[in-house]
């Protein structure tokens, strides 16, 4: 290898090395995760975005939460009265199919969400807190609208060697559910990849982001873009 060609091989390695430092705690806008944060002035719109980037307000309590039934979900869990008819129905039908499909978690406040995400510092530290759990404010959860779910295996980290995450997976739009934390999209949602989290949206935009295999910040970019 020449001089010539050294010098630009280096200098395409130091690019790269400058990119993945640049990008490593970016989301695809171009914001640094829980840097520029933006607090949420209509929290109540079902396609609300809720990530590292946009928060929650403290008090924010959704005023319709409604009881899901004990049939499809663990005790004393939550949705909004239309994302829990909605999960009530998919789960419905999905026994009719065979398939069990529980509700594990749905909605949690502000300082339950604190709690968690101080309890995953405590127990590995606050890098892999960032990634498996969001922080006060930043939780869908809070929405009123997500749900972590379980199959017949009885383990929702396990979700996906479930029988029931193929049906899930591509019949959740159908009810206005996403899989909110696809596989190999870390980088633009912020969060691991999360086979039990399922996040309702109402079944337009749902289908949008199904067929076209976005997340809901790549609705948002093409579709709808805050900036």
């Amino acid at each position: 290898m020449n001089y010539k060609n050294l010098k630009k091989y280096i200098y395409i390695v130091l690019s790269i090395l400058v990119l993945i430092l640049y990008t490593k705690d970016i989301d695809f806008s171009g914001k640094s995760h829980y840097k520029e944060i933006t607090v949420i002035n209509e929290p109540d719109i079902k396609s609300v975005l809720v990530n590292k980037n946009y928060k929650l307000p403290i008090e924010y309590v959704p005023n319709d939460l409604t009881l899901i039934s004990n049939l499809y979900a663990y005790e004393n869990k939550y949705l909004r009265k239309e994302a829990k008819d909605a999960f009530e129905q998919l789960s419905r039908d999905a026994s009719t199919l065979g398939y069990k499909i529980i509700a594990v978690s749905a909605y949690r406040d502000y300082y339950y969400q604190d709690q968690l995400y101080n309890n995953y510092i405590k127990e590995k530290g606050s890098q892999y807190a960032d990634k498996c759990s969001a922080r006060p404010g930043h939780s869908e959860h809070q929405t009123g609208l997500a749900v972590d779910v379980m199959g017949s295996n009885n383990d929702y980290d396990h979700f996906e060697n479930s029988l029931e995450f193929e049906w899930m997976k591509n019949n959740a739009h159908h009810y206005g559910f996403i899989l909110r934390y696809p596989e190999n999209k870390t980088k633009i949602t912020g969060f691991k990849y999360e086979p039990w989290h399922y996040r309702y949206v109402g079944i337009t935009i749902a289908n949008i982001i199904y067929q076209e295999n976005i997340t809901l910040e790549e609705y948002y970019d093409k579709y709808i873009n805050l900036n």
